[in-house]
């Protein structure tokens, strides 16, 4: 009989245990100027403040973030890190194709940048470019990988097709058919990634405000004035990092939509239950599906296993009550269909989070209000590396630099925007129940055909 562990799972993300995820600045009291205030501390506002002052050597910055330093998304994720820009190289193809090299190119420049920032930094984040694997659990995804495989190795990547033998010699599921083992991109432990940038941007000068939820933003002759519940900061320019949160700028509320995605973890795995998977890579998995799983192994040894079951509530909620509910149970049954052989391995940790959604799947930026105000969002679930991208593209755009980045059509087209509700709540369940049948029977039908002639990102 199995065992469930779900009745006593500590419900924060595993990174939290043994780290110090506390506060570690005070609240914005009073007002405060700055040539740069940043609204949000999670990965892209800390990317953003760090490549602000290394551009720029004594430029005032300040930070203010809502709750405290890797509370927020780049603190819950599942910890992979991907070189791709464009929520995948398939849909890269699909939406970009004639810039899609440069995509790539940029993204692959972008991801080892990142590795050497946090070698020059000595952050110690378990960054390991060990790739993933993809798996096949329903026959006519099979043909898709190979197509995948063959995708991949056109654009240099190290990419194996493995059939069912060779995926279960590697991890061994009874659910696996095929494979593609990617080499590319890999693992690391968000929040020692999100900490070692906030000590980064600290020791360079830049002033973080935890606990200083912004709650308006004004611009004038003088420039952009936050405001937050006990005080102010008047900047030349704000930059707004606000991931899935209701955005400060009224233009962007209907950009992005949040969905709420949820993860469990295992206890530590026994050498013996390792052993019973194999596993020896150690690399990341996920499936082939639109609605997918996503898990690894962590560093001490527990399987962490989230996705599938996104969740978008009406009126885009995004009460913290959203947060525990039936998605838990869901992915404790689908981790022991994966490993029969963990039965007995309890589950001890069970959060969710909120993902920023756009209808093109990958981040969008911009500038507002005389060149005022810039934002960064939008990266549905495929942040770690593209919000470093993505923060680059904004100061540039703030500067009036005409750059790489600025001149992709990926920068300067925004995504389609999502209709105001009820049409919104209505599409998006419409549009989950295609994504299942396509899931279920290999055809993709006439829905999800038509968003794909509209750039809509569900070929993803």
């Amino acid at each position: 009989m199995s065992r469930s562990g779900l009745v006593e799972a500590v419900p924060h993300p595993v990174w939290w245990d043994g780290r110090e995820v506390s506060p570690t600045s005070d609240p914005l009291v009073g007002h405060a100027t700055a040539d740069l205030v940043i609204v949000g501390g999670g990965l892209t506002g800390l990317w953003a403040a760090i490549e602000a002052a290394d551009a720029e050597p004594g430029r005032r910055i300040v930070v203010l973030e809502q709750g405290i330093v890797a509370s927020g998304a780049s603190g819950r994720n599942g910890g992979f890190i991907s070189d791709s820009l464009t929520h995948g190289l398939t849909h890269g193809v699909s939406q970009w194709p004639d810039e899609i090299e440069t995509l790539v190119r940029l993204g692959r420049e972008n991801l080892q940048a990142i590795v050497d920032f946090v070698d020059r930094e000595g952050i110690d984040a378990d960054l390991r470019l060990c790739g993933k694997t993809m798996l096949a659990t329903r026959p006519h995804e099979v043909a898709a990988l190979q197509n995948l495989a063959a995708l991949h190795r056109r654009f240099g990547d190290d990419a194996t097709f493995l059939d069912q033998t060779a995926a279960r010699a590697d991890v061994d599921s009874p659910t696996y058919l095929a494979g593609v083992r990617l080499r590319i991109g890999g693992l690391l432990h968000p929040v020692a990634l999100t900490c070692g940038l906030r000590d980064a941007a600290l020791a360079r000068g830049v002033v973080l405000h935890e606990r200083s939820r912004a709650i308006d933003l004004a611009t004038g002759a003088a420039g952009a004035v936050v405001r937050t519940e006990s005080g102010s900061v008047l900047a030349a320019q704000a930059l707004l990092a606000t991931n899935a949160f209701e955005p400060l700028l009224k233009r962007l509320r209907l950009m992005v939509v949040p969905v709420w995605d949820h993860v469990i973890a295992t206890e530590p795995l026994s050498t013996d239950q390792i052993a019973a998977i194999g596993w020896s890579e150690n690399q990341g998995l996920t499936d082939a599906g639109n609605q997918f799983h996503y898990y690894r192994r962590t560093p001490d040894d527990r399987i962490l296993f989230g996705g599938y079951d996104a969740n978008y509530y009406y009126g885009s909620s995004r009460s913290a009550d959203l947060e525990h509910g039936p998605s838990h149970l869901l992915l404790e049954r689908h981790l022991r269909e994966t490993f029969p052989q963990l039965e007995d391995v309890a589950v001890t940790h069970a959060w969710g989070g909120m993902i920023d959604t756009t209808t093109r799947f990958n981040a969008f930026t911009g500038v507002a209000r005389q060149g005022r105000i810039g934002y960064a969002l939008g990266f549905t679930g495929l942040g770690v590396a593209a919000s470093r991208f993505a923060a680059l593209t904004v100061l540039d755009q703030l500067a009036g630099r005409e750059t790489e980045r600025t001149s992709l059509r990926m920068t300067q087209r925004k995504p389609l925007p999502f209709p105001p509700e009820p049409v919104r709540w209505t599409g998006v369940q419409l549009t989950r129940a295609a994504m299942a049948r396509e899931d279920r029977t290999g055809r993709r039908g006439a829905l999800l055909r038509t968003l794909d002639k509209f750039g809509v990102g569900f070929d993803s």
